[in-house]
């Protein structure tokens, strides 16, 4: 059956991201954080691509694999309220980058803090809620129905397009040891190249923006 460690750990890195900035914009926005000019442009950075990456995995899953759904299962699958999901997504995404990139010119600005925090939070929300809904409705339905070389052709195109640069880091940071492990003797040596290329240039960006 389809091995899902890899979009198990996508999903779960996209929650935690949300998780944690939308706290550390909490911090900033209450005065509890300093906001340098520094970490503004590292977070407006770093959510311009987390945005980017939640965009491309909802749009892989709305153009290839609900097709490949439909076709597999049938009447087994309802897509309908995943679907709308991603349509509600878009226009939160665009909210965070446009409040990331103010808040990167004017950086004391509490009010765009606050903006981007609240945006941050609903997003949040929404990912925890999606997220759960389409593990708990569709993991089952891609082990019973899906075969390898189409989920392998989903995998494809989630890869397709992203920034391996910053998607790379992110597998070491929410994946736990056993799924790492997996995802490394999936790929094979090419995993820990990469990983080692773009482990420390990840760890520089985070100091910026996460260092007290």
């Amino acid at each position: 059956m389809p091995n899902l460690v890899g979009i198990t750990v996508n999903h779960r890195s996209m929650r935690g991201d949300a998780r944690r900035f939308a706290a550390l914009l909490r911090d900033v926005a209450d005065g509890r954080t300093a906001n340098t000019p520094a970490r503004a442009k590292a977070i407006a950075g770093y959510l311009e691509t987390l945005c980017d990456g939640i965009h491309h995995h909802h749009q892989a899953e709305d153009d290839v694999l609900w097709p490949v759904l439909e076709a597999s299962a049938g009447a087994e699958v309802d897509l309908r309220e995943l679907t709308e999901d991603h349509r509600q997504l878009d226009p939160l995404l665009d909210a965070i980058r446009r409040d990331a990139r103010a808040l990167a010119v004017t950086p004391g600005d509490r009010d765009a803090a606050e903006r981007l925090a609240g945006a941050l939070g609903v997003l949040r929300d929404m990912l925890d809620e999606h997220i759960e809904d389409e593990e708990r409705t569709l993991f089952p339905v891609i082990h019973r129905y899906v075969s390898d070389a189409d989920w392998n052709k989903v995998e494809a195109a989630v890869r397709k397009g992203g920034k391996m640069g910053f998607e790379l880091p992110r597998i070491e940071r929410y994946a736990t040891p056993a799924e790492l492990a997996e995802l490394k003797r999936m790929a094979g040596p090419v995993l820990r190249v990469l990983l080692a290329a773009t482990r420390r240039g990840f760890a520089r960006r985070e100091a910026v923006i996460f260092s007290a």
